[in-house]
């Protein structure tokens, strides 16, 4: 018996890859642990897109080649973007107790080093239907429809690292999806890393608004999530496919990254501060009931205090359901790499505060908004006695806030009506409607 335990950083696009290794070796008889202290074989599946995501994952390594040199651990495999962006040879010569160096896209890499490790037989051809194991709770998974992007932001590695767009055939995220459904999945996230351009390197009439209303087709199915929507791929197709199919939630993620039309157009990103307030009076009108999450990002070369003002007055304008901001990363490889920096360390940092400040303000009002309204939740956990967390269309897992609900007899996986009766900063509170 073979003991496999996995690390996966990153975003959730990386957790599918995860899961997709994790269940091609558990169908091949290796066992899965949740301790890495137990494991013989540790796999590390890797982010690589900004520096502190590089810096976890060398930390998380290198804890793991304490594992090896003190523990159960006898190979070491690290995957994904860290892998991509610097190179087999670089980090084999800083970190040479790692047995395998592979980049994205390698699950049966990982199964062929295996075979050849333990001297079993290699097998001649992957499989064409790799089995999924689920990390995430039984009730949602992620579900990713296309890899790569073709969009040029200077900023952003994705491209060199993930490639450009390549959408998944329909018929294979429809078998996915039903599989996960009838495995006892409720919710499935759509991710990938352009997810609004899907289908626009597939010959026929395909897009994201036809995967939704194929994949709303399947029964048990009850919500279906998108995230990571650019603003240009939000077309009428789009928008009315939400309007007229209760499955979908009324939930968009739109990383829109800044509002001052010359920091934009440094970025390589369309559009500015009015457009963008008219696309979502725009979307509010058409979807009632919609929330609105968006990522910023302050400092980039050449925000000045007057654009960053502009983007200041923008968040107070959009009054954003939920918002992220991250400071710049001057990342070498990327075109804005090239450009001298203009905001200091602790100034992008301010700036990154003044936003979040605001936008404390303008959650504590949309969730006092939502007091005493009926919503139908999804108990994710048991908090204590009759105490449970849960979400619902309005919190993505792990980047949004919760509800917490009062109520007898509830179990993890359940849907059930709250009434909001507490609203805070973050969290809102409620009680089962009766």
């Amino acid at each position: 018996m073979k003991l496999v335990g996995m690390v996966s950083l990153g975003c959730p696009k990386n957790l599918v890859d995860s899961e997709n290794v994790l269940g091609l070796l558990a169908s091949k008889g290796y066992v899965i642990t949740s301790s890495l202290e137990e494991a013989e074989i540790i796999i590390i599946n890797t982010c690589g897109f900004i520096r502190p995501a590089v810096q976890e994952a060398l930390d998380e390594i290198l804890q793991c080649v304490e594992l090896k040199k003190s523990g159960k651990c006898r190979h070491l495999i690290v995957m994904g973007c860290l892998t991509q962006r610097y190179g087999v040879a670089e980090l084999t010569e800083k970190i040479p107790e790692v047995d395998l160096w592979l980049g994205v896209n390698t699950p049966h890499k990982v199964l062929d080093y295996l075979y050849k490790a333990y001297h079993q037989e290699k097998i001649s051809k992957a499989p064409d239907d790799s089995p999924r194991l689920l990390t995430t709770p039984p009730f949602t998974a992620y579900l990713k429809i296309a890899e790569g992007c073709s969009h040029s932001c200077a900023y952003c590695l994705i491209p060199s690292l993930r490639g450009r767009l390549k959408s998944r055939p329909l018929d294979e995220i429809w078998h996915e999806a039903s599989t996960l459904v009838a495995s006892g999945v409720k919710e499935l996230i759509l991710v990938a890393q352009d997810t609004g351009a899907y289908g626009k390197d597939l010959a026929g009439n395909l897009s994201l608004a036809v995967v939704l209303k194929e994949l709303a087709r399947i029964p048990d199915l009850q919500w279906i999530r998108i995230l990571y929507l650019n603003p240009s791929s939000i077309t009428p197709e789009l928008i009315d496919t939400i309007q007229h199919e209760p499955k979908i939630c009324r939930y968009l993620d739109i990383p829109i990254q800044h509002a001052s039309s010359k920091v934009l157009r440094k970025m390589g990103r369309k559009g500015d501060a009015a457009e963008y307030l008219e696309l979502i009076a725009s979307l509010r009108s058409q979807i009632p009931g919609l929330v609105l999450r968006t990522t910023l990002m302050t400092g980039f070369p050449g925000e000045d205090e007057q654009a960053f003002q502009e983007l200041l007055e923008f968040v107070k304008k959009a009054q954003f359901d939920r918002l992220g901001v991250f400071p710049y990363y001057h990342e070498e490889g990327t075109r804005s790499y090239r450009e001298k920096e203009t905001v200091s360390f602790f100034e992008k940092r301010r700036r990154r505060r003044e936003i979040l400040k605001l936008q404390r303000s303008i959650s504590r009002r949309k969730n006092e908004a939502a007091v005493g309204k009926n919503l139908c939740v999804l108990i994710e956990k048991k908090l204590g006695e009759s105490v449970f967390a849960g979400r619902s269309y309005r919190e993505a897992p792990d980047i949004d806030p919760k509800i917490i609900v009062k109520g007898e007899g509830l179990r993890p996986g359940n849907f059930i009506n709250v009434t909001i009766g507490h609203a805070y900063t973050f969290d809102l509170t409620g009680t089962i409607e009766r």
